[in-house]
């Protein structure tokens, strides 16, 4: 198999599994506390990386003990950008938090504009208008036709879009780290951090209580968490960055659609959604004007 077949397939794998995930964090936190929901998320992925990398790399693990302080700061960065994430969908919906965590790769692309002195080409600055113009048109539908507390939509839009600008700084401070550091040797200190500092906070005795199929959820979250950055890493290492940002792009679609079936055929165990035609063209220019900003435009054959 080529290496740019490979590529595309893990960024599918990425997009897809990061799809669901909104959807299941909304049925998890119907029964278990969103701290400890992301606690189980980071502390599953690093046990899972862990045993892998025991196997394969044993030497890795000298990261855990002196880590970068770099590495360390990207790590907060991550933690609260899962929390900010699973605050999101717990005040709002799947669809809305997947729709604001966008801001995240936006903001990363003015960084790249900002601090790597990147060009930012036009078609760039009309993507950013173009983003920005759907945010607003899906927020005030959203907030005007849908929501009963007002308070608490906000207060779902702002933890997403906090979540959205740790995930930018993460990004950052990743690109400089992935050129030193192996991608693996750099998740197991971002898994295993967040899992460390979140300890504290959690609260396992209701956790203990629930049905076994609410574990096997809790599991497949953990398995979400390690299966995404996993492929998200091979597939960085097989295709070009912004092919894969283009092809993650498909996550918001899949949550949408997924949620769409899901609220038409009534089902019991996750709240339903409203998608007036103000929403969805919202959603579509948030999703163009994102696709517009990361997309780099082909070099130019030389005859």
């Amino acid at each position: 198999m080529q290496n740019q077949t490979k590529g595309i397939i893990y960024a599918c794998v990425t997009a897809f599994f990061w799809g669901f995930l909104a959807i299941a964090l909304k049925v998890a936190v119907q029964e278990i506390e969103p701290i400890t929901i992301v606690w189980f998320r980071f502390f599953i992925a690093f046990v899972i990386l862990l045993g892998w990398q025991l196997y394969r790399s044993p030497s890795s693990l000298k990261i855990l003990i002196k880590p970068p302080f770099l590495l360390v700061l990207a790590a907060i960065a991550l933690s609260w950008n899962y929390l900010g994430f699973m605050l999101g969908i717990n005040y709002t919906t799947p669809s809305n938090a997947q729709l604001f965590i966008q801001f995240g790769p936006l903001t990363l692309a003015l960084a790249g504009f900002l601090i790597f002195k990147e060009k930012l080409s036009r078609r760039q600055m009309i993507g950013f208008f173009v983003a920005l113009a759907g945010f607003a048109f899906f927020y005030r539908d959203q907030l005007l036709a849908f929501f009963d507390g007002k308070e608490q939509y906000n207060l779902g839009v702002l933890f997403t879009l906090s979540g959205a600008l740790a995930w930018a700084a993460y990004a950052t401070m990743q690109k400089k780290l992935v050129t030193v550091h192996p991608g693996q040797m750099l998740n197991l200190f971002l898994f295993g951090f967040p899992a460390v500092i979140y300890l504290p906070f959690i609260n396992l005795a209701p956790v203990l209580q629930l049905h076994w199929t609410w574990w096997l959820l809790i599991l497949f979250l953990g398995a979400n968490t390690f299966i995404a950055y996993s492929s998200l890493a091979q597939a960085l290492k097989f295709i070009e960055a912004n092919k894969v940002s283009v092809i993650i792009f498909l996550n918001p679609i899949i949550t949408f659609i997924t949620m769409g079936i899901l609220t038409s055929l009534e089902v019991s165990w996750i709240s339903h959604e409203r998608f007036s035609l103000t929403t969805i063209l919202g959603a579509v220019l948030v999703i163009s004007g994102a696709f517009l900003v990361v997309r780099k435009r082909k070099a130019r054959r030389i005859k």
